[in-house]
């Protein structure tokens, strides 16, 4: 199963729009999409608009892809599950967001495994199509290490 998500604070019609027009060629895909509250509905993909987090994350779970906007927190939750991930930013110029963080952010991770990077459309279309060459991302613990909470300590008891 691929599971699409945008977030929760505003729709991504251009990562959906695609995953949809893709999956209208592939009737064998099981695709769930979260899209944010948008008028856009997909036409082969089951979709809701918003998920609670208890239901987003049985969808991570049961997925074998992820395709989601660049957010950290799709990011990590992926490395958390350690499920493949295909990200695509969001624009400022396209006013999908208010600055390139994701685009800054999906520089950073495109030289993890299991992590792939589609600039565009086109380019998404392309990672679908690849599907099978992903793989899993490097493994992310959903507990901090013990180094970050004794500093952390250490930092509030002024130690450091």
């Amino acid at each position: 199963m691929i599971f699409v998500s945008v977030g929760m604070q505003m729709p991504f019609d251009r990562l959906c729009q695609t995953v949809d027009n893709w999956a209208g060629n592939q009737p064998d895909n099981d695709i769930f999409m979260q899209i944010g509250s948008t008028s856009w509905k997909p036409r082969h993909c089951e979709y809701a608009q918003l998920i609670d987090p208890k239901e987003y994350s049985k969808y991570i779970q049961r997925a074998s892809v992820l395709v989601m906007h660049a957010g950290i927190g799709s990011i990590l939750a992926a490395m958390e599950y350690g499920k493949p991930i295909i990200v695509m930013p969001r624009k400022a110029a396209l006013k999908e967001t208010r600055n390139d963080h994701q685009i800054a952010t999906a520089r950073m991770f495109t030289n993890l495994g299991g992590i792939a990077v589609a600039s565009d459309e086109v380019d998404l279309h392309k990672q679908l199509d690849s599907l099978d060459k992903l793989n899993k991302p490097a493994s992310l613990s959903p507990n901090a290490s013990n180094e970050l909470i004794t500093a952390i300590r250490a930092f509030i008891h002024g130690e450091m």
